[in-house]
């Protein structure tokens, strides 16, 4: 397993970050026990999850798993999807929210902080600077040692970089955006801005839902797949021309003797401005070949090759004929 600094927290981390979303959900305590300990037997330090994975038994799950070894991991959570029922106090990110919810999650997890809590997402209803001062307030008050957010956009993240050092309160130290081979849009914005500001970047859904891995057909897509019966993975790569793209990288895998999901995630990992894709697996078969992208090397001609298999985003200012 590689190494690498998360953004400029000084934190060294696994080139590969293991989700645990599967925990407790897809993937029973057994299951989800023998994923952990084999991640961690490849070098895997680094450990995502959320309040709202499997209602709070992943964080539950994954406190029980670190035990004896909480010093030496990697652990984040988030906050701001809805995790009870009633009026809006039970979701987003006010301030009341942020406090009740990491007593929450640092409970269910089994330990007294998190090295990263993230911002779920974009709270429209929040001030922006609310949801910073009470982050900050998390950091002095030593229950997190940083945070970040996920599904912000780079506008919004600069946003709260500037009203961070504005008011001389501790910024944002990593983001969590969707990318993927199908999925690229984070290039345009997100990615070099993160470069520009020295901001550690943890990608989710390396294999874009499955339809990376070699198993999916536009009009035949296995029994029991998120993409068969989840309906917004559905819905976020239904597109045709997703699964014509997925169609040329499965031969190129083929004709290279690996594994589609290897040769995924290694592409994701790639891009420098990346510190590491999110990993997963309901159970040890699926586990293996995302955690050999972590020892795979793969040259730039390679990975020219794979990138040339999709479309390449336009740029914000859309003048692509100046590069």
């Amino acid at each position: 397993m590689k190494y690498t600094y998360l953004g400029t927290t000084g934190i060294e981390v696994s080139r590969l970050c293991l989700g645990t979303m599967t925990f407790g959900r897809e993937s029973d305590a057994e299951t989800s026990r023998a994923v952990f300990d084999r991640a961690v037997d490849a070098g895997v330090n680094f450990f995502d999850c959320a309040n709202v994975y499997a209602s709070g038994e992943s964080e539950r799950l994954l406190g029980q798993f670190l035990r004896g070894r909480r010093d030496q991991c990697i652990v984040t959570s988030k906050c701001g999807f809805a995790s009870g029922e009633g009026p809006r106090n039970h979701r987003g990110l006010s301030r009341r929210h942020i406090m009740q919810a990491i007593d929450a999650s640092l409970a269910r997890l089994g330990t007294d902080y998190l090295d990263l809590y993230f911002a779920h997402y974009f709270d429209a209803q929040t001030p922006v600077e609310e949801i910073l001062r009470a982050m900050d307030d998390l950091v002095s008050a030593g229950k997190i040692r940083h945070f970040g957010v996920s599904n912000w956009s780079a506008w919004q993240i600069m946003k709260a970089l500037g009203l961070s050092h504005f008011r001389g309160w501790n910024r944002i130290a990593c983001v969590q955006p969707m990318y993927n081979l199908v999925k690229r849009q984070a290039e345009v914005e997100i990615l070099p801005m993160t470069a520009s500001e020295g901001l550690g970047a943890i990608t989710y859904s390396p294999l874009g839902g499955g339809l990376l891995t070699g198993k999916h057909r536009f009009d035949r897509r296995p029994e029991g797949s998120r993409l068969a019966t989840n309906e917004m993975y559905g819905r976020r790569y239904g597109d045709i021309r997703l699964f014509e793209t997925a169609e040329k990288f499965q031969g190129l895998a083929e004709e290279k003797h690996m594994h589609c999901a290897t040769l995924a995630v290694a592409w994701v990992a790639k891009n420098p401005a990346i510190t590491a894709p999110i990993i997963g697996a309901r159970n040890l078969e699926q586990l293996e070949p995302v955690l050999a992208a972590g020892a795979f090397d793969m040259d730039p001609e390679l990975y020219q090759t794979i990138t040339a298999f999709s479309e390449t985003p336009p740029p914000a200012t859309d003048r692509s004929e100046e590069r």
